[in-house]
Order: structure tokens, then sequence, then C-alpha cells
């Protein structure tokens, strides 16, 4: 009897910060950097893909309400896995391939995400 082997399949959730391959807006390159999972859990669509937020560390882009200031001294940056204090851009979204995603390094929660998210969606 022969036994094939299925790729282990990725465990992510929504509120999860990960590593992924992020498209520039130019849609001709992309590098690694961080983003927030913003895709429902057990959406299924059958699409080998997610929805992400750009996490940035330019804090200048702080300050509008589509974006949430993530500081390291807080909880919350604590449990993000961020180097440094961080912006989340719910205004720049991309869907990305899940075999873009490198590895999860913490997560967020989400109720502030979901205020901007609301924000940058007219909801």
């Amino acid at each position: 009897m022969t036994t094939t082997m299925q790729p282990k399949q990725k465990t992510i959730k929504r509120g999860d910060i990960a590593l992924v391959l992020f498209p520039n807006s130019n849609l001709s390159s992309a590098k690694t950097r961080p983003a927030l999972i913003v895709q429902a859990d057990e959406l299924q669509t059958g699409l080998p893909q997610i929805i992400v937020a750009m996490v940035t560390s330019q804090m200048f882009r702080a300050g509008h309400p589509s974006r949430v200031t993530i500081l390291l001294d807080s909880p919350e940056g604590q449990q993000s896995g961020l180097l440094t204090d961080s912006v989340v851009m719910t205004d720049n979204l991309a869907t990305i391939l899940i075999s873009a995603i490198h590895r999860v390094i913490g997560s967020l929660p989400t109720p502030d995400i979901d205020a901007a998210l609301k924000h940058t969606l007219g909801l």
C-alpha cells in the first residue's frame, strides 16, 4: 500500500501577524514584511489565498481612522511579535496566496482593527 504525503496546511487565523510576501502597489514587485491576517476564519472560498493588511514601521503614517498604532511597550505590542512600533494599515489590503506566508510571528486583538476596517470599507 502506497501512501502519499499531503502538504501540511499552515495554521493561520484572523488576528495573526505573519511575515508574508506583500505585493507593492505597482503589482510588479513584492517584499517580505509583516502583515495582519484580516480575513474571516473558516471563510472556505476554495481558493488558496487570504486577505491581509500591511504593517509598517513608518510611524508618520499613524493617526488616520483606517490605521491602528501598535506600540511595543503596550500589551498588544508585546504579543504582536513585531520588532518596532508599527502601524496596521487597513487601507492597504492585499489578497495573497497562502504559500506567500512565511511564518506567524504573533497576534493582535481585533476590536480596533474591526473599527479601522469598517472605516476603510464604509461599513
